[in-house]
């Protein structure tokens, strides 16, 4: 009896090892799309599974099942990010390079307007469907426009603590926006168009991507110094930090697996699970590819989508360039579709 005790034992322990060892996210796709342009920001429409990638002068409209350019929204210069405003069937584009915002119908991809923004490089955008209007924080000039969804009128202007990043809506009337150069997140009060409070994000250093989870209101910054920071979206408390990868960009949080997930540029994707309101863990580090730094999940796949490219080795630096930027390979870029292991 005690021997097939021992045996049994045995086989359970060899089950949790190897359950122990498996992945839980996996490189399902990579999606080939043509164009030879820079990239940054993303966001998937959950309800008809496209992907929305900001490429250089154009928006490409991405099936997320096979991969195929379904749309391209071109006449832009210098895309951002895209803002989907789902109940008025209204998509928002930041153009940093000629200062607009520009707005297309999420059916037919025609352009619908051109809307000069208050600021200098309009970059993150968000929509906030409490309000219906549409964030657009300007880079160049420390503030954010404020638009009405609804006729696409210019309604304010918010002057910020410094570079606003990437920002969040809560759903209920607030919008949360880093400030990159400051290592702070300010919370801006969407009706009334005010900034109500800044804090600090310190140990956090030069926040970039921000997601939420709107039920439990905590918010998460990913940071430069491979730190994320997550905070309590009420009162600014910096409730713990979480150890991530290099050179992140963006984040998101799949509240149905209360997953937070923090792209890294040197290419793993950091799986932080929320254990409970004040804990969290990291789950695994995901080999992705070098490049992957923004982020945009399905949830309700559970898709994540990650955009990169090949690089060349970059010139020498300068006096006058210190800092050179390495060369897009032609033909290399592509979308990263990471998924759940079942």
């Amino acid at each position: 009896m005690k021997k097939i005790s021992m045996i049994i034992l045995t086989i359970m322990c060899v089950i949790f090892s190897l359950n122990a060892q498996t992945p839980g996210y996996r490189i399902a796709n990579k999606f080939h799309i043509d164009g030879d342009e820079g990239w940054d920001a993303l966001c998937v429409d959950d309800a008809t599974g496209r992907i929305y990638i900001s490429h250089g002068s154009v928006v490409q409209v991405v099936d997320e099942s096979n991969g195929t350019v379904v749309a391209t929204i071109s006449g832009l210069n210098g895309v951002h990010g895209i803002a989907l405003a789902w109940d008025l069937n209204k998509g928002f584009i930041s153009s940093g390079r000629d200062s607009s915002v520009y707005v297309f119908d999420m059916k037919t991809y025609a352009t619908l307007d051109k809307i000069n923004s208050t600021g200098r490089n309009p970059d993150a955008i968000l929509y906030d469907p409490f309000t219906h209007r549409v964030f657009a924080f300007n880079g160049g000039s420390n503030n954010a426009t404020v638009i009405d969804a609804t006729n696409d009128a210019v309604l304010g202007t918010i002057a910020l603590d410094g570079k606003p990043e990437f920002g969040v809506a809560d759903y209920k009337g607030k919008v949360f926006i880093n400030i990159e150069d400051k290592s702070e997140l300010s919370r801006i009060d969407a009706v009334n168009m005010i900034v109500e409070n800044t804090w600090t994000l310190s140990p956090g250093e030069e926040p970039s991507g921000i997601a939420m989870d709107d039920k439990n209101n905590i918010l998460f910054s990913a940071c430069s110094n491979k730190t994320l920071v997550v905070m309590d979206a009420g009162n600014g408390k910096v409730i713990t930090t979480v150890p991530t990868g290099e050179r992140v960009d963006g984040a998101d949080f799949d509240p149905a697996t209360k997953r937070v997930f923090i792209p890294s540029g040197m290419g793993t994707l950091t799986v932080i699970r929320e254990d409970s309101k004040d804990k969290f863990s990291v789950l695994e580090n995901v080999d992705t590819q070098k490049g992957a730094r923004t982020i945009a999940l399905d949830k309700k796949t559970h898709h994540i989508f990650m955009p990169t490219a090949d690089f060349d080795d970059p010139p020498p630096p300068t006096t006058d360039n210190p800092h050179p930027r390495p060369k897009l390979k032609p033909g290399t870029f592509i979308i990263l579709d990471v998924e759940p292991v079942k």
